[in-house]
Order: structure tokens, then sequence, then C-alpha cells
């Protein structure tokens, strides 16, 4: 710590006095530490510093405020920081749905960016300091940017209703499940992210019939819109995944990146069906022995197989024989799965006889 001070003030003072500003030479010693191996510690190390200068900063702003001019002119400061929220607001919220972010993301996103930051009191001090603006002017941008980052608490509390209310609003009924669907059986896929939409892919190269829910509007209207068999609802009701077909589904494929939402589909599609093939994706092998003794199939955890596929490219790549790396990649899997039903306790061997189950309806035989 000592050193790392010695050298961040030692640099700062060095160009200090050669003319030039001490900013500069701090960012020249932050630069050199940078560089070295021990730029995480030294992160960890100055970090209350970090807070102390920071809250001095903010505070050396707050006292530099004529509060008198806010008396003077509070229609044309009140009336400037809201120009500027709503302008920096509906920026950030246009980027946001032109990257695709979603409507109420892309707002509320807007709305905590709108107001000033940190950095427009060092633009206005360099400008005032450069001659480009004049006292009277960096005044009034400075008491406008303090207030609009003042308002921030507020600002996002409006977001959060924001966010509420859009959730609240019934959504389109043409999102919704129809009343009557086909009685084929087919595949149902709980939540249709990233994840979900590439098993609707591998599905669809082999014909396998399917339907997806997600309980997220602007990914059901983006899939509706593109054709997809993908409705707005929550799997985790069991009514609901009656209305699915849950009856007559193939299997159940769950994929929501959150446990407990994983969990709560899983004991909602047991409850209904005791012979369904469930397939749910789990962060880890303690996740997916919980998934597992609850009911699933199959889990498959998902840092698990992302270390076999880095496992078996590198082995690849570095001369292993496609063959060899596939039987050790499958010895592997197998392997760990089986660690998994071990740690699922006497649930999962219920589960076991399932796995081998053809998917040819609710009525098929067991290999």
């Amino acid at each position: 710590m000592a050193a790392c001070l010695l050298v961040v003030l030692g640099s700062a003072v060095a160009v200090g006095v050669a003319g030039l500003s001490m900013a500069l030479g701090a960012l020249i010693a932050g630069m050199l530490l940078a560089e070295t191996e021990y730029r995480r510690q030294i992160e960890v190390t100055i970090e209350p510093f970090k807070g102390l200068l920071v809250g001095v900063f903010l505070v050396s702003i707050g006292m530099s405020i004529d509060l008198a001019r806010i008396l003077q002119q509070p229609l044309a400061i009140l009336g400037a920081a809201i120009g500027l929220v709503a302008a920096k607001a509906a920026i950030v919220a246009m980027v946001g749905r032109a990257f695709r972010a979603g409507g109420t993301a892309s707002t509320q996103a807007g709305l905590l960016l709108g107001p000033g930051s940190e950095f427009s009191f060092v633009i206005l001090a360099a400008g005032l300091a450069a001659g480009v603006l004049d006292q009277t002017t960096a005044d009034f941008a400075l008491i406008v940017a303090a207030l609009t980052m003042a308002a921030l608490p507020a600002l996002e509390r409006l977001g959060v209703r924001l966010e509420r209310r859009a959730a609240a609003v019934a959504p389109d009924p043409a999102l919704m499940l129809p009343g009557d669907l086909e009685d084929a059986p087919r595949v149902i896929i709980a939540g249709y992210g990233r994840v979900g939409q590439l098993v609707a892919d591998m599905l669809d190269v082999h014909a396998i019939a399917w339907l997806a829910t997600d309980t997220d509007v602007e990914v059901v209207a983006r899939a509706r819109r593109a054709g997809r068999q993908v409705f707005l609802g929550d799997a985790s009701q069991p009514a609901y995944l009656d209305r699915c077909g849950l009856e007559n589904a193939r299997a159940l494929v769950v994929t929501m990146d959150r446990p407990a939402a994983v969990e709560a589909v899983v004991d909602a599609a047991r409850v209904r069906r005791a012979d369904l093939t469930i397939v749910a994706r789990a962060r880890d092998a303690q996740g997916a022995a919980r998934l597992c003794a609850r009911g699933a199939t199959d889990a498959v955890p998902e840092t698990i197989e992302a270390s076999l596929l880095l496992a078996e490219t590198l082995l690849v790549d570095v001369g292993v024989p496609m063959g060899h790396v596939i039987a050790s990649i499958h010895d592997k899997r197998a392997l760990l799965r089986d660690e998994i039903q071990a740690r699922s306790g006497a649930a999962i061997e219920v589960q076991r006889p399932r796995r081998r189950r053809r998917l040819d309806g609710p009525g098929a035989s067991v290999s």
C-alpha cells in the first residue's frame, strides 16, 4: 500500500514540478502499475482510497455550487436539468432499442444515464481553465449537472415503476396460448432464450415438432413475428403446462438460466406426468443433482459441458486422433453423470428407467 501511494504521489509531484498537470502524473503512474504482475492486488489495495477520494471530490463540487443562483434562476435551472435528462435518456433509449435491449430495459438505462456525471465536472473545469467557458456559464452548467445527479435515486425508482407497470399491462392476446392445440406429440421448451432457441433449431433439423413458452413479452413477440410456435406464459404453473399439451408431450426441455425457475418447472411437470422425459439446464454438478432428485430425467450442467467441449477442442488441436478424443470425452461424461446421479440420492434411482424410454408418446414401451 505504501509503495503504491509513493509511486502515484511521487509521479504526480514530479510531473507537477515539470509544469504539467499532476493528474497526468497520477495517470502515468496508474498505467505503469497496471502493467505489473501485481495489478489485481493493487486494485484491491487502493479501493478504499478510491472511494475516499471520490467522496472528497464530490464534496468539493457541492461546496462550489452557488445556492443563491438557484433561487435567482429556478425556472431556467429546472428547465435545463429536465432538458439534459430528457435528451440523454432519449438518446440512450434509442441506442438500446437499436441493439434490441427491449423497451423497458432501454428506458431504465436512459433514466440512469440521463443525469450528469463526475466527468461533467472535470470537463467544465478544463473548459473554464482553457477559457472556452466563462465563469457564469460554467457555474450554471455545474448547478444543472449537480442537480441531475442528486435526482438519480428518484429516476431509478421511476424506472422500477415503469417496469412494474409494463409487466402489469395485459399482453397482446395473440401472444397467449390458443385454446386448442393439435393432439400430435411434441417437445415443450420452457424458456426461449439463447439456449432454448438453439434447442428449437436442432429439433427443426430432425423434423421434431415443438412448442416453446417464455415469460418475456418482447421475446415472445419477436419469435411470433418470425413464425415460431412460442407463447407467453409461466411454465411453472401446472395448469399452463396442461394448456401446452403436456399430456401428449414427447418431452420437456427446461432452459431457463435461473435455478429456482428451472426447479419450479420440473416440480410442476413431474406432478402432472410421472412418465415424462424432462431434460433440464443446470449451472453446475450440484444443481444438476438437485434437479435429478426433484424428478428430472436428465440435468445438463453447463459448466461441465463447456469444460468437456473445451477439452475436446484442445485435444484435437494438439494432434490426438478424433476417435480417441470422442471416446475419452464420452467416458468422462458418463462418469460425471454417474456422480451426479449418485449425489441425487434415491430419487434419481426411480428416474433411471425412464432415461431409456422411447419418445413415441405417453403409451410407448420401455426399450
